[in-house]
């Protein structure tokens, strides 16, 4: 869609800039979906990269080592900063569990951004070969369920009062297991939006930094 966006009123508006956290995980995916949709999507990686981002997603991988690389690369101020000052971001897996507030079954120096008052159990739904896809349908999306994809997927154990739920797993035996979140301008999932076809949720998180700017 390019770097501009027609109105309605017919004037242009500058598409949103979405950084991706560009340490570990499925950063390229991310940044195609996002693309996508709209907006100017691009990798950060240095503290000067993500002060030219509207919004930022936060990429499933591993999450301890992403927490590890957000201090290597000196990230952990500058991100804290701006999500305190309100800039959306997006955690899709391992984002998820670096967002929460509480992480059980972490390592004791695994530290995220304590940003959505939540519980996030580490690897909840079981190991590598225990990957599986299923409907979700996530309030505030249009269109049907979306067909998600949990890889070491962690879910959400309790959440506090000022969080949304948008989406739990409605069969097999993980059924009513919270997956989807949202809290004021904080989206997070345990599952893997970039690794199909459906570019609903990146359009719905584009949307909210595009309200938030």
């Amino acid at each position: 869609m390019g770097d501009a966006l027609r109105s309605a009123e017919g004037t242009h508006v500058t598409a949103p800039v979405i950084g991706v956290l560009a340490l570990q995980g499925d950063v390229r995916e991310h940044l195609a979906a996002l693309a996508a949709v709209g907006a100017q999507a691009r990798p950060v990686r240095r503290p000067a990269e993500l002060d030219a981002v509207d919004g930022l997603v936060i990429p499933g991988g591993e999450s301890t080592t992403i927490s590890k690389m957000v201090e290597l690369f000196e990230l952990r101020e500058p991100i804290d900063k701006r999500i305190a000052a309100g800039m959306p971001v997006y955690g899709s897996c391992a984002g998820m569990i670096m967002l929460a507030a509480e992480v059980l079954d972490g390592r004791p120096d695994q530290r995220g951004f304590d940003g959505i008052a939540m519980t996030v159990r580490r690897n909840a739904f079981g190991r590598q070969v225990d990957s599986f896809e299923a409907p979700v349908e996530i309030n505030g999306i249009d269109g049907g369920p979306l067909h998600a994809v949990f890889i070491r997927a962690p879910w959400v154990e309790r959440v506090g009062p000022d969080v949304e739920v948008l989406g739990t797993v409605t069969e097999g035996p993980a059924a009513g297991r919270i997956v989807a979140v949202r809290q004021n301008n904080l989206l997070a999932t345990s599952f893997h939006p970039e690794l199909t076809h459906d570019r609903r949720l990146h359009a719905y998180f584009v949307n909210l930094v595009r309200h938030a700017r």
